[in-house]
């Protein structure tokens, strides 16, 4: 367990994958609060490491817990589907990690609005500097959309019900807080807590911060550009937390793989997503469902 209570997932199989003994540079695109990124550094003194996320807050406490290895770390506050926009040279780059979760420090900070379980604003935003928030999709959008972002983001049953429900209760100004919107799926779907059942509202919630932060745009694409800017031996590891995104990695890495037409540009390192050992999730639940694929630049 780090600091903060902040524990990142799958540390072993990251540093495995990534065959983080090697000397070169490492891009953390999703630093979180650089629990991954510290145990990157100290596998190899002679390493560098190149850290993105998109979240300033998080940003700030990574790079004071980075103090240590200032002189090899290079930190920019930016979404990591901009890499290759950033003007870095991929000669040296040995391996690089998306970890597409969301870390504890926003789930557990309230007036962010990430998690059903704290009272707070509907914000939801990764990125403060965005004006998009869960408010404003909550009160804007047409019944038919909301319909459809909870089905197509959260797989819920009843999205038509739900999002009428929300039309009904934004009109009396009474979809304010995040509480507001926990309570009302909660009378939707008739929730009452049992062993192995997934709240509906961590659903609802996962769908509107898709819906906020764009986090399925452009994924594929950023793996196959990165992919292609790679030297020949580059690692790339990625964890995602939902099917989704697991099926947006799954693919990316398949047609880099075996495109229809000319060599294979990665070979995959995981024939199935990697899980997380049941130690592990005893002492951080959170891992539970990430899911870790890997390859490498041919």
């Amino acid at each position: 367990m780090t600091e903060k209570g902040h524990c990142p997932v799958l540390p072993t199989e990251v540093l495995e994958f990534l065959d983080a003994g090697r000397e070169g540079t490492y891009i953390d695109c999703t630093l979180g609060l650089a629990g991954h990124a510290v145990a990157i550094l100290e596998r190899n003194p002679r390493s560098r490491l190149i850290g993105l996320d998109r979240d300033g807050s998080s940003l700030e406490e990574a790079r004071q817990r980075l103090t240590a290895y200032a002189g090899r770390v290079k930190l920019f506050h930016a979404d990591f589907k901009g890499l290759p926009d950033l003007g870095l040279s991929f000669k040296s780059v040995r391996g690089v990690l998306v970890d597409l979760g969301i870390s504890s420090f926003q789930l557990d900070t309230p007036e962010r609005g990430f998690s059903y379980m704290h009272e707070g604003p509907l914000d939801m935003r990764v990125d403060l500097r965005m004006k998009t928030t869960a408010a404003r999709i909550l009160h804007s959008y047409t019944e038919q959309k909301l319909a459809g972002m909870f089905a197509r983001y959260g797989e819920l049953p009843q999205t038509r019900r739900l999002a009428r429900e929300i039309v009904h209760l934004r009109k009396l100004g009474r979809l304010e807080t995040t509480g507001d919107l926990r309570l009302l799926i909660e009378r939707i779907y008739q929730w009452r807590p049992q062993k192995g059942r997934i709240h509906p509202a961590a659903k609802a919630f996962q769908a509107l911060r898709i819906e906020v932060n764009g986090e399925l745009d452009g994924l594929g694409e950023f793996l196959d550009a990165a992919v292609r800017r790679a030297a020949r031996g580059a690692r790339f590891v990625v964890i995602s937390f939902h099917s989704l995104e697991d099926r947006i990695v799954k693919r990316a890495f398949h047609a880099l793989a075996a495109p229809e037409d000319g060599a294979p540009l990665i070979t995959t390192l995981t024939r199935k997503p990697v899980m997380a050992s049941e130690a592990e999730v005893a002492g951080n639940s959170r891992a539970r469902s990430a899911k870790l694929r890997a390859a490498e630049r041919l």
